[in-house]
């Protein structure tokens, strides 16, 4: 094998790591309804906060790293906030909440 094949075969496997890595983390969705109740999401951890926006209703955090978090929809007066506990993230899957209702 010279050493321009070598080069190549180096380059294959570092391609394969970075493919290993994309699915790192999950995601974390969901609707929130009434659609103009909230205002932002908020997921914690205990060790790191992610943010997202609402929009229409609908909300997504992406890059979650796999773990158990802590959601606040933040609502928008007059509309409280929800905060759903123990919510599962794993690594490459989407974590939906489905419907969120928001009290006034």
């Amino acid at each position: 094998m010279d050493s321009l094949s070598r080069g190549f075969t180096g380059l294959d496997s570092v391609k394969g790591m970075d493919s290993l890595r994309a699915v790192e983390g999950g995601s974390i969705t969901g609707k929130v309804t009434p659609a103009e109740g909230a205002i932002a999401v908020e997921a914690d951890n205990g060790s790191e906060k992610l943010k997202g926006a609402v929009s229409s209703g609908s909300f997504a955090i992406p890059a979650a790293k796999a773990g158990t978090y802590t959601i606040t929809i933040h609502g928008k007066a007059p509309f409280k906030n929800a905060v759903i506990k123990d919510v599962k993230v794993e690594d490459g899957k989407a974590t939906d909440l489905g419907e969120i209702k928001l009290e006034q």
